[in-house]
């Protein structure tokens, strides 16, 4: 493994010896890791596949769940449900204690949602997520006509489905600043990342371009922080790392196109990366955001 060194900040967040390990392959093309604390193991989506897959150290990479309508970006919520972005299906679902999947957002006024992508969960419970129709192909969800003529972002509180932006052209990975004061939001097609500032409310205002990627070879995909507020982002050989001002600290590289990735283990400091084929971790001097 090999560093982009931007700036030396960099070395302050990851070990220059520090290595990529792969540790699963044979997918066909993955997404939306998480980690489960309790039961110590990595779920993430393989899409074409139609599988949720788990990796844990022991088994490493089984069948968790199929189908799993081409589940893309996962988490959990504050009661420790799974919530997944199902491109085949167009619905975010919730998995209840029983097992029982249910449709928690489908459809916004009366049409279908395009294909919902990625997914956070903000400390009060309500649920972000993106909707690019990434997903109305046979590939990576099901062929279909794009009922709404936008691409947006949504807040789910309870039951009501409020559009929060709608001006994006494929928004895709989202997350929220260490004290949830911004959430970040990236623009595959335009090579970027917007943040905005989350109102008492949960709405969202005052969005600003906060960081730029440039190059071939990956795009804004997934994208998570660390508790210092650095923000992790695939793109173009590997994950590029911006400082809470948006300086572009470095790129750790990756041998594959990144899709996503995602904190875990007993401190979580390593940080998992979906790659293609591939699932990869590296140890990392800091800590992740822990999820439920």
């Amino acid at each position: 493994m090999s560093l982009d060194v931007r700036s030396a900040k960099l070395l302050d967040l990851v070990d220059s010896e520090a290595q990529v390990e792969q540790i699963g392959t044979g997918c066909v093309f993955t997404e939306g890791p998480i980690w489960n604390a309790e039961g110590d193991f990595l779920l993430f989506s393989d899409i074409p596949a139609n599988q949720m897959k788990k990796w844990s150290p022991d088994s490493g990479i089984t069948t968790f769940r199929q189908p799993s309508g081409k589940s893309n970006g996962l988490t959990y919520d504050k009661q420790k449900h799974l919530i997944a972005c199902e491109h085949a299906n167009r619905r975010v679902s919730r998995t209840e204690p029983d097992g029982t999947v249910t449709t928690i957002a489908s459809h916004y006024e009366g049409k279908k949602l395009n294909s919902p992508n990625d997914v956070v969960v903000k400390s009060d419970g309500n649920i972000y997520f993106t909707d690019p129709p990434y997903g109305l192909t046979a590939m990576y969800g099901e062929e279909g006509g794009q009922e709404l003529d936008f691409q947006g972002v949504y807040r789910l509180s309870g039951q009501e489905l409020t559009l929060l932006v709608e001006d994006f052209d494929r928004p895709n990975g989202l997350c929220f600043s260490p004290d949830e004061s911004i959430l970040y939001i990236d623009d595959t097609a335009r090579m970027h990342v917007r943040a905005f500032d989350v109102q008492p409310d949960g709405t969202l205002a005052n969005g600003r371009i906060f960081a730029e990627e440039e190059g071939e070879n990956g795009v804004p995909d997934g994208m998570k922080v660390d508790q210092q507020g650095n923000v992790y982002l695939t793109g173009p050989d590997g994950i590029w790392i911006f400082d809470p001002a948006g300086t572009h600290l470095g790129v750790i590289q990756v041998p594959e196109v990144t899709a996503n990735l995602g904190w875990g283990e007993d401190d979580w400091k390593t940080l998992f990366i979906t790659a293609t084929s591939s699932i990869y971790r590296i140890q990392l001097k800091v800590s992740g955001i822990p999820v439920p």
